[in-house]
């Protein structure tokens, strides 16, 4: 009797094995800005963070990228996304938040970089209460009082900036009122210059030296993050010096940036995702501010300009390119 329990214990046991070993990992769907072929910084930092964490792609975690230059196609791979049934979404950009939520009200979102995150749902930052939680840029007032600040006391001859913004971005309007703040509390003359496709960089850049400004504060969204490369060479086609919130158009060619460090960003967003595919619920995930900020200097689009940083301003940076 106790042989044929044995037996039949074991049969049972090797039956349901296979069903164990068969179970899917479970599926993260990325909502990103760029192009698969130029994967950033920020996104390496975010694989390398989740597989610290134990998930490693292709083992423990299906990775389902979806990219875009274009960020009117953010909503429309978000439902495609959401077909898919992901356990996660991780939603890189205000465009691609905005998508998701509009997608699904069930699956968790962690978002990267939205300004105010009530604009998706989230009640608040200690009780999001929704589907959506993550990291955030913080106040847009302050980084923007500090990049003019660090602006004039770089190139001290700036008096006119002109204000590169993409219209279509609503998200972008508080961050353009704490620019105008800061500049009047620096004393200088802003304008501003609207940006609604690809092809009005140039034209924006040809207005801004019509204008006889002195340099570009840009305020990026996910079309800038796409096209930072043509933003850089036009800021040197023009002999504009570029300053921006994010590096990755300081490291196209842009002049300077200041403003959260976007790896530190994409790291916590992978505790975020660790989280929830733990059990966690986005719900109780409290949403965070940026806590690291770097400031970036491109020693050699400074030369191509014909400008020289003062060193009390290159002491101060975190990164400089030479």
């Amino acid at each position: 009797m106790q042989r044929r329990v044995f037996i039949a214990g074991a049969v049972a046991a090797l039956a349901t094995a296979p069903a164990a070993r068969a179970q899917p990992p479970p599926r993260l769907a990325m909502l990103l800005t760029g192009s698969p072929a130029a994967p950033t910084r920020e996104h390496d930092a975010f694989m390398r963070q989740l597989a610290a964490l134990g998930w490693t792609e292709g083992q423990q975690l299906v990775v389902d990228r979806r990219w875009t230059e274009d960020p009117a196609q953010l909503a429309r791979l978000a439902v495609a996304a959401v077909r898919d049934k992901p356990a996660v979404i991780l939603a890189a950009g205000p465009e691609a938040t905005r998508g998701a939520r509009q997608a699904t009200s069930t699956i968790p979102i962690v978002m990267i970089a939205a300004t105010d995150p009530r604009m998706f749902g989230v009640e608040s930052f200690a009780h999001p209460g929704g589907n959506v939680t993550g990291v955030t840029v913080g106040p847009p007032e302050i980084v923007s009082q500090k990049r003019l600040q660090l602006f004039k006391e770089a190139v001290p001859a700036v008096s006119r900036v002109v204000v590169m913004w993409d219209v279509n971005m609503s998200s972008d309007a508080p961050a353009m009122a704490g620019t105008a703040n800061a500049a009047r509390a620096l004393g200088l003359q802003v304008k501003d210059v609207d940006v609604r496709g690809v092809h009005d960089f140039d034209a924006a850049f040809a207005a801004a030296k019509k204008d006889n400004a002195d340099g570009v504060l840009m305020v990026e969204g996910p079309r800038t993050v796409a096209k930072r490369a043509l933003i850089a060479e036009l800021g040197l086609k023009y002999r504009l010096p570029i300053m921006s919130h994010f590096s990755r158009i300081v490291d196209a060619g842009g002049l300077m940036s200041y403003g959260p460090d976007l790896s530190d960003l994409f790291e916590r967003a992978a505790i975020y995702v660790d989280k929830i595919l733990r059990g966690g619920k986005p719900s109780d995930l409290p949403v965070e501010q940026p806590s690291k900020f770097e400031f970036v200097i491109n020693l050699k689009t400074a030369k191509a300009l014909g400008l020289t940083i003062p060193a009390s301003v290159r002491l101060r940076a975190d990164r400089i390119i030479e």
